[in-house]
């Protein structure tokens, strides 16, 4: 009985980051999709290229990843202020 109870201790640790790392519950719209098709292609995938297919796209997925790592650093810019009134 006790080896029954520890594997089911162990099973529930083992599953327990995979319910952590669960998707979200809202589909995936098409406008979605073809934004974030469009955005790959801009940053150099091309989808016709099977010959390089998974280091293409794995580029491509870097260097959107760093445009949007420089966009979020800093302080928003986009205040405004006034000074002496």
């Amino acid at each position: 009985m006790k080896s029954l109870l520890k594997a089911a201790i162990i099973a529930a640790i083992v599953a327990a980051p995979a319910v952590s790392f669960a998707q979200s519950q809202q589909p995936v719209t098409r406008a979605q999709v073809r934004a974030e098709l469009a955005q790959l292609r801009a940053a150099g995938y091309d989808p016709s290229d099977w010959m390089h297919y998974p280091e293409n796209i794995q580029a491509a997925e870097a260097k959107i990843a760093a445009e949007k790592a420089n966009t979020a650093y800093g302080p928003s810019t986009a205040g405004t202020s006034q000074s002496g009134q």
